[in-house]
């Protein structure tokens, strides 16, 4: 009995040792499961080696290079009703003093003043914008600046995690953080103004009003788009200009002052109802050639002013938005699908793309 009772007793203890080290292994696999691992690796855009990061030390690293831009603009009703004042975000692109931010923060505006993240308001000017993109550079003069990183990648996953960065409603103690997922690529949208704005992400990041011109961010702690936009009917719904594309556009408007396009030799107008009564035009949609130079590209295939450009290699137009993109996303010869007082005809146009000019 002692030998047998000894025996029940061992045997009791064995097995609820190898209970314990079994809650302990499933523990363990639990937790491993449940636990975000970081450290994945990928090539920067200048070819240095970046590691993915938390979430905090991402926004530590980015919101150094996230600044406010205040705005006093022109008074819709003249000077005697007062400037009215707005707010938005920017980030720092280099230490000379350029910040990206949108181009509706700043269109028509008198004054600029910049807000650093160390609390310092230091004066901006407007040295470049562009209304198709809804992009404008701004430029401070200030020591120490931080400037952030930008994501020269190609591709997304639909899913993967994303970090806004700005100053809504211009709330003090600093910028607002808020995380989200890409929600869908290559979107666009349709701004108040009427043109299309092309090449965003869509993400549920939270962005409210003064988050525009602010960054949105990957785990690598890059910059991968601009905030611009909210879907103003739905919930969780807004977009960033997707970083990569416009880059070419703004090294453009640094070197230049203004983005590079192809000189086809006529000035496009977007056709409203008003533009279509004023040059009494049939065509309710699409791109009104105005000033063509017979001695350039347009000219020369045979467009003539007040000729109305539908489509362009079959992608019908309905603002200067689907026009240039249309043109960029072309080869260098494409098809004008022109309609002339009741005629439809084609123009075929051979362009040449400008580069940037040399340093």
């Amino acid at each position: 009995m002692m030998v047998t009772g000894s025996y029940s007793q061992g045997t009791i203890s064995r097995t609820a040792r190898k209970r314990r080290l079994a809650w302990l292994l499933l523990s363990f696999l639990f937790l491993s499961l449940g636990t975000t691992t970081y450290g994945a690796e990928h090539q920067g855009g200048n070819g240095a080696t970046v590691t993915e990061l938390s979430v905090p030390a991402v926004v530590a690293k980015v919101r150094p290079s996230v600044v406010t831009v205040l705005t006093r603009g022109v008074p819709p009703g003249g000077a005697q009703h007062g400037a009215p004042s707005g707010s938005g975000s920017g980030v720092i692109l280099d230490t000379s003093g350029y910040i990206l931010t949108n181009n509706h923060l700043v269109q028509g505006v008198t004054s600029v003043v910049v807000g650093l993240s160390t609390g310092r308001l230091t004066p901006g000017r407007v040295v470049a914008r562009d209304f198709l993109l809804d992009l404008a550079l701004v430029r401070i003069t200030a020591p120490d600046l931080v400037p952030a990183e930008f994501s020269r990648r190609i591709s997304f996953e639909i899913g993967e995690t994303v970090i806004a960065i700005g100053n809504p409603l211009a709330l003090k103690g600093g910028s607002t953080v808020t995380v989200g997922v890409i929600s869908a690529l290559d979107r666009s949208v349709l701004t108040p103004e009427g043109e299309t704005l092309y090449d965003l992400l869509q993400t549920d990041a939270a962005i409210n009003p003064g988050n525009s011109g602010g960054p949105l961010v990957d785990r690598f702690g890059q910059v991968v788009g601009i905030n611009v936009a909210i879907a103003p009917s739905a919930q969780a719904i807004s977009y960033a200009i997707a970083i990569e594309a416009m880059m070419p556009h703004i090294e453009s408007m640094i070197a230049r002052g203004s983005v590079s396009r192809p000189d086809l030799g006529l000035i496009p107008l977007t056709i409203t109802p008003s533009v279509a009564a004023s040059f009494d035009l049939e065509s309710d949609r699409g791109i009104l050639a105005l000033q063509v130079d017979q001695s350039k590209p347009a000219g020369q295939a045979g467009l003539q002013s007040g000729d109305v450009v539908t489509a362009i290699d079959n992608h019908p137009l309905y603002n200067m938005g689907d026009f240039w993109h249309a043109i960029a996303h072309a080869n260098d010869q494409m098809s004008f699908q022109v309609a002339t007082q009741g005629k439809a005809g084609t123009a075929n146009i051979t362009v040449s793309r400008p580069g940037l000019p040399r340093p």
